[in-house]
C-alpha cells in the first residue's frame, strides 16, 4: 500500500519505530519472564495489522492476537510466522483449517471443543487452545470449576489438542479503584491452580493492566492500545511507568483559499455565517473518511497554530478559519504535532463522547497508511 501513488494528500502516517519502542519498553518494563502478546486485531487498530505485527515481532514479541479467523488467516496469508491467538469466538468448521494453520484458538467450553473434534475426523496438525476464563467481564469463558473440569476432561481424552494457555479479560483495569480488578484476578487464579498442569502461557492483563499492575504480568501480558502510544484512559495517563510513543498522525493540506465578506454562509445547512471578512481554507478530508460530523469545532493544526473547522463536515472535504491568507498546499495536520502544537485522538474522543480506541479504528480504508520506521530505517 505504501509504495503506491496517492494523489489525494489526505494520509495516515504510521511510525513503525514508535510500535518497536512500545513493545521494548514494556518488555524492559515487565523483565524477561514475562511474554508480550501484541494486539492487533481491527486492522491493527487500524494502523495495518501485518505492518504492526512485524514490527512487534521484530521488537521481540512472542504472539500476536486477533479477534476473528479471518484477521487470523490474513496475517498467515501476508507471510506472517509467529504465533497468533484468535481471541473471540470462533465458528467449529474454523477448527480444522486453524490446526492446518498453526492458529491459536479460543476455547470458552467443553461442548464447542468436543463438537470442533466431532467435525473433523483427525487434524492434519495438533490444534492449539487458549482457554478463556470470564472472571468477571460477562462476555465469553468459562465460569466456574465444574466447566473447567469438563473442557480439560476433553482435552485430556485426545492427542489432538494441545492446552496452550489460559487466560482473563479485565473489565475495569483502567480506572482507579482496584476492587474489581483484584477480585477478578484472585477468581482467575483459583481456576487456573485447579489444573494439574499449569499450561505454557497464563496471562490476564491488558494495555491498563499491563502498564498498572506489573505484578499481575504472570506468563505474559496482552498490550492492545497501548501499543499504538495510545493510553486506556486518562487515569492511566496519569500513572505511565514509561512514556508511550504515539504512532499515528494524520494529515492533509489546504485544498482552496477564499476571502468571503461578512455575512456568507458555510457548508451545508449555511449553520456557519462569516462575522466579518474572513479566510476560509477547504481541508480534502470529511466524514467517509472517519472525521466524524460531531467534530465540528474541532482544531486543526497549520502552519503551527490552531485553526478550527467550521460548518458542517462534509462527506469528503471540510472548511476551516485562517487567521490570514495562507497558501494552498499548506500541510495541515488533524491527528499529531506540528511544531509545540498538539491535536491528540483524546482531543477528538472527548469532543464526540467517546473513547480513543473508537477514533483509532474509525479511519476509513480509503485514507492511505504510509509506514516510516521500518526495522533499519532512519527517520
Amino acid at each position: 500500500m505504501e509504495d503506491s501513488i496517492h494523489y489525494r494528500p489526505t494520509q495516515a502516517i504510521v511510525d513503525l519505530a514508535a510500535i518497536r519502542a512500545n513493545v521494548r519498553n514494556l518488555k524492559d518494563y515487565l523483565g524477561s519472564e514475562t511474554a508480550v502478546i501484541a494486539v492487533v486485531k481491527a486492522d491493527g487498530y487500524g494502523h495495518g495489522e501485518v505492518e504492526v505485527a512485524q514490527a512487534a515481532f521484530e521488537a521481540g514479541a512472542e504472539m500476536v492476537s486477533v479477534a476473528t479467523p479471518d484477521e487470523a488467516i490474513r496475517l498467515r496469508m501476508a507471510g506472517i510466522s509467529g504465533d497468533i491467538l484468535v481471541m473471540g469466538p470462533s465458528p467449529l468448521v474454523f477448527a480444522e483449517k486453524a490446526a492446518e494453520l498453526g492458529i491459536i484458538l479460543t476455547v470458552s467450553s467443553a461442548e464447542w471443543l468436543q463438537s470442533a473434534l466431532d467435525v473433523s475426523e483427525k487434524f492434519m496438525q495438533q490444534l492449539k487452545i487458549h482457554v478463556k476464563i470470564d472472571s468477571g467481564m460477562g462476555r465469553i469463558g468459562l465460569r466456574d470449576e465444574g466447566a473447567l473440569r469438563s473442557l480439560m476432561s476433553v482435552v485430556n481424552s485426545t492427542k489432538q489438542v494441545l492446552l496452550d494457555g489460559i487466560f482473563t479479560h479485565f473489565a475495569c483495569a483502567d480506572e482507579e479503584n482496584t476492587e474489581n480488578t483484584e477480585e477478578q484476578f484472585i477468581k482467575f487464579m483459583r481456576l487456573v491452580q485447579t489444573l494439574s498442569e499449569k499450561p505454557r502461557l497464563v496471562h490476564a492483563s491488558n494495555s491498563a493492566a499491563s502498564l498498572l499492575y506489573p505484578e499481575y504480568a504472570l506468563d505474559a501480558v496482552r498490550f492492545g492500545i497501548g501499543l499504538y502510544g495510545i493510553t486506556p484512559s486518562e487515569y492511566v495517563g496519569g500513572k505511565l511507568p514509561f512514556r508511550l510513543e504515539r504512532s499515528l498522525r494524520i494529515e492533509s493540506e489546504l485544498a482552496y483559499v477564499k476571502l468571503l465578506e461578512v455575512g456568507n454562509r458555510i457548508s451545508y445547512g449555511g449553520t456557519y455565517v462569516t462575522s466579518s471578512a474572513e479566510w476560509i481554507g477547504t481541508i480534502p478530508i470529511g466524514y467517509a473518511d472517519g472525521l466524524r460530523r460531531g467534530l465540528r469545532g474541532q482544531e486543526v493544526l497549520i502552519d503551527g497554530e490552531r485553526m478550527p473547522i467550521i460548518g458542517t463536515i462534509c462527506m469528503d472535504q471540510c472548511m476551516v478559519k485562517l487567521p490570514r491568507e495562507l497558501a494552498v498546499g499548506e500541510k495541515v495536520v488533524l491527528i499529531g504535532r506540528q511544531d509545540k502544537e498538539e491535536v491528540t485522538m483524546e482531543e477528538w474522543a472527548e469532543r464526540l463522547g467517546t473513547i480513543p480506541y473508537e477514533i483509532a479504528v474509525s479511519i476509513a480504508k480509503r485514507v492511505p497508511r504510509i509506514y516510516t520506521g521500518k526495522d533499519g530505517q532512519n527517520i
